[in-house]
């Protein structure tokens, strides 16, 4: 997914890089972006597991969601959006400008 916003930006990141932006900053953004949707992936699959364990504590048995779990998920989330954000970040910054100006 984060392979075709890159080609889909090559645009925008070439426009950036003609304007001044450095490879860092390109990087970081994509780095930023790739863990936010991640780290909201996984916030979305935690509220889901405490409404399934309400469900679960109201009619089955008793249940209650554990807080040290809870955090490692959001940090398993936050690793893989890292991991799978970094090669198109650093591919999206040893772009050229001007062959990136040029792609349409």
């Amino acid at each position: 997914m984060l392979l075709i916003s890159l080609a889909e930006r090559t645009y925008e990141i070439g426009l950036r890089k003609a304007l001044g932006a450095t490879r860092k900053s390109i990087a970081m953004q994509f780095l930023f972006e790739s863990s936010a949707i991640c780290l909201l992936g996984g916030a979305i699959g935690i509220a889901i597991a405490a409404i399934i364990t309400a469900v679960i504590n109201a009619m089955l048995m008793p249940a209650k969601p554990s807080i040290p779990i809870v955090l490692i998920a959001l940090f398993v989330s936050i690793v893989v959006g890292v991991a799978a954000g970094m090669a198109p970040a650093l591919r999206g910054a040893k772009l050229d400008p001007v062959d990136a100006l040029r792609y349409e």
